[in-house]
């Protein structure tokens, strides 16, 4: 018969092939138990597994009953997969704490554990995400544990069967007495044969006089008493101070890596990464108390694209052939996300959701952490640099006036057209009453963002489409006030044009090259022509609550949009309006980054920066690679001097052979062996020219004149065949060591911490 996961946490695991006539001939020949307490798996066992359990020699007498030591489990099921993990010893002592108060309370227990991202409620045995939406975990205290040989870790019992095995161990430790036998909720059998030696059987399901032992269709597993007699790795409890706070975005589609992973996981994997190399790279800051750790948290955004309130997905669906459906599927789940972002529908729902999350997390990490003064940064992957880059090219701050389409000072007006009329252009004349209901006008109207219209109960569709009226008519109205700015050093080149008079003029005009699109309120595309290059759409912005300190994109495709959209040339002088430090991070096989520097260096071919291994040193193909450069290079010098040597004493004429010369003559013979000389010294700095490193440049404000694109340095494996392991160089930023050092260091230099070497 199968087992499936019970409710009580998945008990049931595949049992191994063990049996135990050996064994229980050794503890039969010191204690006497009446035959009636021994199953029948005890007269019929093979003695062909006793290495599956641990021996005692029971003549050296009892030891004493001493309580067993309790250690909180949380689960976690992926797929059918069912696994139970520990807390820290930390988070474990708070809730064994806890759980003494929880009976003289009628409400509710809650516990952080987990650096605060996660809520324990005490009574219920459940862990609550706090920062990300997840479903509730089940929590145990946990004091006996079974594993068969082919499970991969041990399992804990429910707390209440749990209690009864304690209860039974007690006695039989003290009363000396062992063969207990206990039933199980599920129906196994859990017997005592010595403190060393206790055993489980699955349940049977029908019996009769054919089967005389259970060995015959189960196999036992290995019963174990606390936390300290099991193999599982108690995870070390993280730092309560939190020096700086990282919010990082993911790209295109749900899945953040090869195995499918969500952004959650990949941010969980940094931050381990980075809490490991602060233990091992700031060991004595750590130690001295004088840093805490770097919290890092998710912001997806991908779910509410693809959600509900959007029907975008269905949308899709209506139109997507049957045909390779998982391809398809995969296509509109990803890479449709490019698109999207090019939509101004979609584009302002994917902005607003970033943003809001952002500041929701913020907030809610204040709360938390109300004395929690530190900096916050930002992180981007692929797509999710592009849309931070946008977000944070559009803020303001106190010395910057806000960009506003409407002229100050004037009423604002949609060519005279009254509500109901307007309304009524657009096919909406359903929701007259429910705008005049709050006294809203034309005016008014151009006030509202999308979330008071949701309030009013509009429909998502009907919304978009009077913002989007409202939009076009204001950047209609600011183009003829000439009241449209352009953010400095993001600027699109100038075109020339010609006027009636046959002179040029540079610039835009309305009806040219201002829009290239008609201003038809059924159409669903809107560019904006004037913000960050050609082909930004042209969407509001939303504002962060902070600003940020640094923003760091892995993977990104900035340099590509940037391009596609018209903008040549990033002015040197140009900076985001409240974020001063920029670094473009990337793989060198990734095939979607792309470089930026050269858009604001021009006349300078710059090498990026290459990442320091977490190690301290280069990659050792690395190393050889560039020892064969030098050596090849020694060569080559080599050559050019020996033949400059054999050129000058081929071209030397003997002197008794010279005739008599004067001074003009000699001059021009010194000339010739100097141009001769010069040649080949030309030709020899050529060839060390490489070796020769380049000054220091600065390459522009965005990162406060300090270098911007960093590489990391690529494998051993990854070296064979760079086209094998494109996809994977895209996806390898969540388990990079080496990123998470980077970030590490740019976030503590800041607070005047040094990074130790590396003694690897």
């Amino acid at each position: 018969m199968s087992h499936g996961s019970s409710e009580e946490g998945g008990l049931s695991q595949a049992a191994p092939d063990v049996n135990t006539q050996e064994l229980l001939d050794t503890s039969t020949e010191s204690v006497a138990t009446p035959r009636d307490q021994v199953p029948p798996a005890v007269e019929e066992a093979s003695p062909s597994s006793t290495s599956s359990f641990e021996m005692i020699d029971m003549e050296s007498g009892p030891a004493p009953y001493q309580e067993v030591q309790p250690h909180w489990f949380f689960c976690r099921r992926a797929d059918d997969n069912t696994s139970w993990l520990p807390f820290s010893r930390q988070d474990s002592d708070k809730l064994e704490n806890a759980s003494y108060t929880v009976g003289d309370r009628e409400d509710e227990v809650v516990i952080a554990v987990e650096g605060e991202r996660y809520d324990v409620h005490v009574k219920e045995r459940k862990r609550y995400a706090v920062y990300w939406e997840q479903g509730p975990t089940e929590v145990r205290r946990c004091t006996w544990f079974y594993k068969g040989d082919k499970d991969i870790r041990f399992m804990p019992y429910p707390e209440d069967f749990s209690e009864r095995l304690e209860e039974a161990f007690m006695i039989s430790v003290t009363l000396n007495e062992w063969k207990r036998k206990l039933v199980s909720p599920n129906g196994e059998t859990v017997i005592l044969h010595n403190p060393k030696l206790m055993v489980q059987y699955q349940p049977i399901g029908l019996q009769d006089e054919w089967i005389s032992s259970p060995s015959e269709q189960t196999r036992p597993r290995t019963v174990k008493r606390g936390v300290n007699n099991i193999s599982v790795e108690i995870p070390v409890g993280e730092p309560e101070k939190v020096d700086h706070l990282v919010f990082m975005v993911h790209g295109i589609g749900p899945a953040c890596d090869l195995r499918f992973r969500s952004i959650i996981q990949c941010v969980n994997d940094f931050r381990s990464a980075s809490l490991s190399l602060l233990s091992s790279h700031y060991k004595r800051a750590e130690q001295d108390g004088q840093i805490g750790r770097v919290e890092f948290l998710p912001v997806n955004w991908h779910s509410a694209l693809h959600g509900d309130a959007t029907g975008v997905d269905e949308d899709i669906q209506r139109i997507t052939l049957p045909s390779i459906s998982r391809l398809r599927h995969f296509t509109n789940d990803t890479l449709l996300d490019l698109f999207f972002y090019n939509s101004p529908t979609y584009c302002q729902t994917i902005v607003d959701t970033v943003a809001s999350e952002i500041n929701m997390l913020h907030t809610l990490f204040k709360k938390r952490h109300a004395d929690f003064n530190g900096a916050v940064s930002v992180v981007g992957h692929s797509l999710g640099s592009l849309i931070l880059f946008d977000l944070l090219t559009n803020q303001r701050n106190g010395s910057r006036k806000a960009r506003e389409a409407v002229p100050s000072g004037e009423p604002f007006d949609l060519n005279c057209d009254t509500l109901q009329q307007t309304l009524s252009r657009l096919g909406l004349q359903q929701y007259l009453d429910t705008l005049q209901a709050e006294n809203l006008d034309l005016e008014t109207l151009a006030l509202c963002q999308d979330g008071d219209l949701k309030d009013l109960g509009i429909p998502l569709g009907p919304r978009k489409k009077i913002l989007d009226y409202v939009r076009k008519k204001s950047l209609s109205q600011a183009f003829k006030t000439e009241e449209v700015h352009l953010p400095e050093g993001l600027q699109v080149p100038p075109q020339m044009t010609s006027n009636a008079d046959g002179n040029h003029s540079s610039g835009f005009t309305m009806q040219q090259s201002q829009f290239h699109r008609a201003q038809s309120v059924t159409s669903a595309v809107d560019y904006e022509y004037f913000d960050v290059g050609i082909g930004q759409v042209s969407i509001d912005y939303p504002q962060l609550a902070f600003h940020p300190q640094t923003f760091f994109a892995f993977g990104s495709p900035i340099g590509m949009f940037l391009t596609v959209r018209g903008l040549k040339h990033i002015d040197p002088n140009y900076s985001f309006p409240t974020c001063k430090s920029f670094y473009n991070i990337y793989h060198p096989y990734d095939p979607v980054a792309y470089r930026l520097e050269p858009m604001i260096v021009t006349e300078v071919d710059l090498e990026p920066m290459l990442i320091p291994h977490h190690k301290g040193r280069k990659r050792m193909h690395l190393e050889l690679k560039d020892s064969f450069t030098r050596m090849s290079m020694d060569l080559k010098n080599n050559v050019l001097g020996s033949l400059r040597t054999a050129w000058q004493s081929f071209s030397r004429i003997p002197v008794a052979a010279l005739p008599p010369v004067d001074e003009g003559d000699a001059t021009s013979e010194g000339d010739l062996h100097e141009t001769q000389a010069g040649v080949c010294d030309e030709a020899e700095s050529s060839g060390s020219a490489e070796q020769t490193e380049q000054p220091e440049i600065k390459v522009g404000m965005l990162n406060g004149g300090r270098r911007i694109d960093y590489v990391l340095q690529e494998k051993p494996i990854e070296s064979f065949n760079e086209y094998l392991f494109a996809i994977q160089s895209h996806l390898c930023y969540w388990e990079s060591e080496d990123t998470a050092l980077l970030l590490l260091k740019e976030i503590y230099d800041k607070l005047g911490v040094a990074m130790e070497q590396s003694q690897q």
